[in-house]
């Protein structure tokens, strides 16, 4: 069995194995999420904000409980940064300075499209540089 600050084990077949209570990480993290883009979707300001806390923390647990595969930690990043592009996005719309012109035809609400865009170069770092040069290595994509 892993320890908490560990990888899952590997077995014998290099099948990635996920601990229980990883999983159930990552379940609750869905429900989170889930109750944040209701909350967003039905104007609940409170529970959206609030939920954006859990949300977040337990993406960069999972981030950080899978570092040691490349493709894990990519996509966990790249989700993370997701999250982060999208809470700010639902609280400018909560707050009213979505559709505030920053320049030119651009709102604030366009500035999510920066960390947005940072999980994209996460994700063409990984595809397009690193996976190619580690083909031999263990990875659980």
């Amino acid at each position: 069995m892993a320890s908490a600050n560990t990888v899952p084990e590997e077995t014998s077949n290099n099948s990635y194995n996920i601990p229980l209570r990883y999983r159930k990480m990552e379940n609750l993290h869905i429900v989170f999420w889930l109750f944040k883009d209701v909350a967003w979707c039905m104007v609940w300001r409170p529970l959206g904000i609030a939920m954006i806390f859990p949300t977040l923390i337990i993406s960069i647990v999972i981030a950080w409980r899978t570092r040691q595969y490349m493709s894990e930690l990519a996509h966990n990043l790249a989700i993370t940064i997701w999250i982060t592009a999208n809470s700010y996005w639902m609280i400018s719309e909560f707050v009213g300075f979505d559709n505030k012109h920053l320049f030119g035809q651009y709102t604030f609400k366009h500035l999510a499209l920066i960390p947005f865009s940072i999980g994209l170069l996460i994700l063409a770092f990984y595809y397009g540089y690193w996976k190619p040069r580690h083909k031999n290595e263990l990875e659980t994509m």
